[in-house]
């Protein structure tokens, strides 16, 4: 996931036994690749606004008069390529600009910018060219405020920018032609109302489709006091004068669109055995989408944040459109999530706190079915990040996976400071010889103040927060991205999406108590309770009993997970664990224990702040590790 604004809820079980390892499902995977030599780069950015207050930005700070970047955390993002595998796209926040009448005063707020990545600069003399700066207020009607995750279009023309497109006409973005003036935002709409009135519905992360026609987006609903997020797919179409909605300006709309989901029970990957009701049955070849994260450059599958194979390990999953069909892309402990594909679709690069041990207190224990995740899943993809501070790295990891003792391999290995971290997201070039991504230093009030984390003084130009980089592959030969054809508008697996419905609630297991047996041997006692109200499940309980998959390995305990409190995003989750997992012949490999108080984390999903008290303490190997100190 990304940024501070970043939502993971996933109640979407994938079987944890089938889907235990990514090699598992294809016996011929290959042996790991060996280490490659990776050239990490910093790419250039306008000048540091010595403040955010207007005309601080003078000619002696930039003597082009062609603005500069605010140092604040959120004032960059990177892009993706454009096709000639030499500029790339970023969203910039500019600051200080001089007031009008002054020319420099449009460069100002967030912006649409090219940056050269191969040492050349524009016409101007710059090596950054503004897009969106001085854009005439007429040729940006109805613009949305998302501008996130800007990405090109192959043809060169447009990029789509948050939930708009950016559109300059039959000029190429990164030609001389191609003026503020000529430019085009145009925002994009999802109609959500039977009549076809009103704004549309809320969107979020979009991602264009490889076959420059579809995209996939997400949305959050509340649906009777439980939020959610579902993943959708629909086709893009401009309309230049529509006659209902709003705005009733030129426009892109969504249609044809697909709930990546199914809602009846018996599509759910966790369900009552309709045979045996006493019966708690996992189902991987289920699909089911948390959080739609993009697509494989041949467009056939959609990434996502699914919920998790092994209890608290929040994975990568990819789905096949067409068939359904699941595969797992990670399976370290770590939490993954913003992610890309290679033009080849032989790699991905996804970021990861893997490495840092944020999540192993929860997560590092392998094996456990993800039964209590019913109700911790959001919670648990929430420790990811503190605020400000995020513990994302760029990790390279080939189609099959993780693997043995291969996790990937980071692509700013040469970057040792644990202040510096990735944003969401990784972009790979055209050719598949290099990778963008940009980081940020932790900032206030994730450090410093009543923190007990001090904050890092920034050695970028002005103090910058951010910087904007470039991984080169330096012994790869180029590859060649390959067109790809319109796929369909049909999604077999999914919910076509009828205007003026609302979003389905996730069905769950009814109250009572089932039995869960294991694949090989062994069984568990899941106790489901609902609340009062029964309107969502308040408590989950699961006692192993010589529960094992593979017949080598045993799972024994007992772990409990309550929901208290009625916000849907606060949330406050008491939490018991005394779990041992075993070897044949009786020796301990893993325990996930909590204290005698129990463990009781509180989290805000959209602020993702940790504090906690009690202590849980995973200990794997004689290594422990316990939850981090509240507010790092």
């Amino acid at each position: 996931m990304s940024g501070s604004r970043t939502l993971v809820t996933l109640l979407l079980l994938l079987g944890w036994a089938a889907l235990l390892s990514p090699a598992q499902a294809a016996p011929s995977v290959p042996s790991p690749p060996a280490p490659e030599r990776i050239r990490a780069a910093e790419l250039p950015l306008p000048p540091t606004a010595p403040s955010d207050e207007a005309g601080s930005c003078t000619r002696a700070v930039n003597s082009r008069g062609t603005g500069c970047i605010s140092a604040d955390w959120n004032a960059l993002q990177n892009g993706g390529f454009l096709s000639d595998g030499r500029t790339v796209t970023a969203r910039v926040t500019f600051a200080g600009a001089p007031a009008a009448p002054d020319p420099a005063s449009v460069y100002s707020g967030s912006q649409l910018v090219l940056v050269r990545t191969d040492g050349a600069t524009f016409p101007g003399g710059d090596p950054w060219k503004c897009l969106t700066c001085g854009t005439p207020p007429g040729n940006e009607r109805g613009i949305n405020a998302d501008t996130s995750y800007p990405q090109p279009f192959a043809d060169g023309r447009r990029v789509l920018y948050g939930t708009n497109i950016v559109d300059c006409g039959p000029y190429p973005l990164a030609s001389p032609a191609c003026t503020p003036a000529r430019v085009h935002v145009y925002p994009i709409r999802w109609n959500t109302s039977a009549d076809g009135s009103g704004p549309g519905g809320s969107i979020r992360e979009l991602r264009l489709h490889p076959d420059q026609v579809h995209l996939g987006f997400n949305s959050v609903s509340v649906t009777g006091g439980r939020l959610d997020q579902y993943g959708y797919f629909g086709r893009l179409r401009f309309d230049p004068s529509p006659r209902t909605g709003a705005p009733l300006v030129p426009r892109y709309e969504v249609e044809k669109v697909t709930r990546l989901f199914d809602a009846s029970p018996g599509a759910q990957p966790v369900h009552v055995d309709p045979r045996h009701p006493s019966r708690l049955v996992f189902d991987p070849s289920l699909p089911g989408v948390g959080e739609f994260r993009g697509f494989s450059e041949n467009g056939r599958e959609a990434f996502y944040v699914g919920y998790p194979v092994e209890s608290s390990n929040i994975d990568l999953m990819a789905v096949d459109l067409r068939t359904g069909r699941v595969r797992r892309m990670t399976a370290d402990p770590g939490y993954a999530d913003p992610v890309d594909a290679s033009p080849d679709d032989r790699w991905i690069v996804a970021l990861d706190t893997r490495g840092t041990d944020r999540m192993t207190f929860v997560s590092g224990m392998t094996g456990i079915p993800a039964i209590t995740d019913l109700l911790s899943t959001s919670v648990v993809s929430s420790v990811r990040n503190n605020g400000q501070r995020r513990f994302f790295q760029p990790y390279l990891i080939d189609r099959h996976g993780d693997r043995g003792s291969y996790r990937g391999q980071r692509l700013n290995y040469a970057n040792t400071s644990p202040d510096w971290n990735s944003g969401a997201d990784p972009r790979w070039s055209p050719d598949g010889t290099a990778v963008a991504y940009y980081e940020r230093l932790v900032s206030a009030p994730s450090c410093g103040g009543a923190n007990p984390l001090p904050c890092p003084v920034s050695t970028e130009p002005g103090g910058r927060r951010t910087r904007l980089m470039i991984a080169h592959l330096v012994d790869r030969e180029p590859v060649r991205r390959r067109p790809v054809e319109p796929v369909s508008d049909r999604v077999p697996w999914g919910t076509p999406y009828v205007p003026g419905t609302a979003a389905p609630q996730r069905p769950y297991p009814p109250q009572g108590s089932y039995t869960l047996r294991g694949k090989a041997s062994g069984s568990a006692r899941v106790d489901i309770l609902w609340d009062d109200a029964k309107t969502a499940v308040k408590t989950v309980s699961v006692r192993y009993t010589r529960c094992s998959e593979d017949g080598s390995t045993f799972l024994d305990g007992s772990e409990s997970v309550t929901r208290t409190g009625a916000s849907p995003t606060l949330t406050t989750l008491d939490w018991y664990s005394d779990l041992v997992k075993t070897a044949r012949g009786g020796k301990v490999l893993a325990t996930k224990k909590t204290g005698t108080d129990g463990f009781h984390l509180t989290i805000d999903l959209w602020q993702t702040l940790f504090q906690a008290t009690g202590t849980l303490t995973t200990t794997v190997g004689g290594q422990a590790y316990t939850q981090p100190a509240n507010g790092t």
